[in-house]
């Protein structure tokens, strides 16, 4: 095991404490185990070290990820056994979806190393509940996406902004101290602030490999496809990146990559939960609700930008933002009168010159609007809305 723990040490020297994304408050520690999901790039392993560094001595913590060379000839299990009977109490497994068996040897820790502490990371594909071995009672998931807007302003300028509710932004309590003039800031994080690596000088290059590395990897090793099958999703991604927003006719997308309108609906439900696209839902409720996809977007406006080509629409870009920041604390559903709604609240999302017509008859509606820096009446800025979580 010393090879493993080289690897951990040289990971941890390598780790910036600087900045916690908003995730690291919330998990619940005391755990004997739990599981960190999200898209790949979005900093799930950059968490974990940073926990080890500042709560943990590597004489009783061992990080590993779950596709390093070790276990071609070593299982989880018998690692973990190891590192128990050394005096082992915590030990971090990243990627552990890169791993077969995955769900099946950690109930085995869960059940037979009661002072050992397993915490892991995994693709937001991977679905606890429906491992080999239902881990649901004894892991609880948490789920980190990409920074929020206020995240992106502490991370890559220093900001400090203040955490806001819906009600806040209503409140027109929206505002950032020190930046009299948000909009250029909120212009660069559509482009590259959604993922911690956007400072990155070849960010473009890094996220179109996040993306086919998605596709052609993870949802296939997740859902047992073949490489063919990984081929027919990167496929899909370029059609639905020139329809956006669209509502989905199966059929008409299934003869475009050659496939059943059955399978389209299971590839667009992997893409969605590994953070590639967002299906926007109608409002109905219970068994009304289900299937009934109203429209897709892209699930960010970095993603949006680097499959653009540069031919991004203005207005699809102002509601796949609003979507993907609202959605994180909010359930966000498709509107019969206007884009969104949310509880009571129905929101329209546009530029600055965008009317009110959509919203006559609405109970509390308001118009979210884009190039504005403050809100008035029921009109609100659509940046402030990054200051979510």
């Amino acid at each position: 095991m010393d090879r493993l723990y080289e690897f951990m040490i040289r990971q941890l020297d390598r780790v910036d404490g600087t900045f916690h994304r908003y995730v690291y408050d919330a998990i619940s520690w005391e755990n004997r185990m739990l599981g960190l999901v999200g898209p790949r790039g979005v900093g799930k392993t950059t968490l974990f070290l940073q926990r080890i560094k500042e709560h943990h001595s590597v004489d009783d913590t061992l990080y590993v990820t779950a596709d390093h060379l070790y276990f071609a000839d070593h299982s989880l299990l018998e690692t973990a056994e190891a590192f128990a009977k050394s005096g082992g109490r915590f030990l971090f497994i990243d990627e552990v979806h890169k791993y077969p068996n995955w769900s099946r040897e950690l109930k085995m820790m869960f059940d037979s190393l009661p002072d050992v502490r397993v915490y892991f990371t995994g693709s937001s594909v991977l679905d606890i509940e429906k491992g080999e071995a239902d881990l649901s009672r004894r892991a609880p998931k948490y789920a980190m996406p990409g920074l929020s807007f206020r995240e992106y302003l502490a991370i890559r300028h220093g900001i400090e902004a203040p955490l806001l509710s819906i009600d806040d932004i209503v409140a027109h309590r929206e505002g950032v101290p020190g930046v009299d003039h948000p909009l250029p800031l909120f212009k660069d994080y559509l482009k590259r602030g959604y993922y911690p690596f956007g400072s990155d000088v070849d960010f473009d290059i890094e996220l179109g490999q996040v993306i086919a590395r998605t596709l052609e990897v993870d949802i296939p090793q997740f859902a047992g496809m073949t490489a063919a099958t990984g081929r027919k999703l990167k496929k899909l991604m370029a059609i639905v990146s020139t329809l956006v927003p669209f509502k989905p006719n199966m059929t008409s997308l299934g003869s475009q990559i050659q496939a059943s309108r059955n399978n389209i609906e299971d590839y667009l439900g992997y893409m969605e939960k590994a953070g590639m696209i967002a299906q926007l839902r109608g409002a109905e409720d219970g068994l009304a609700a289900l299937g009934k996809v109203e429209k897709v977007y892209l699930d960010n406006t970095n993603i949006l930008y680097n499959l653009s080509d540069g031919a991004e629409d203005v207005g699809t870009v102002r509601e796949t933002f609003f979507l993907n920041q609202t959605r994180v604390g909010h359930a966000v559903s498709a509107s019969r009168a206007s884009d969104f709604q949310i509880g009571d609240m129905t929101f329209e999302v546009g530029g600055k010159s965008k009317g009110r017509d959509q919203l006559k008859g609405t109970k509390r509606g308001f118009v979210v609007k884009d190039d504005i820096e403050r809100g008035f009446g029921n009109v609100l800025p659509l940046w402030a809305f990054g200051l979510l979580y």
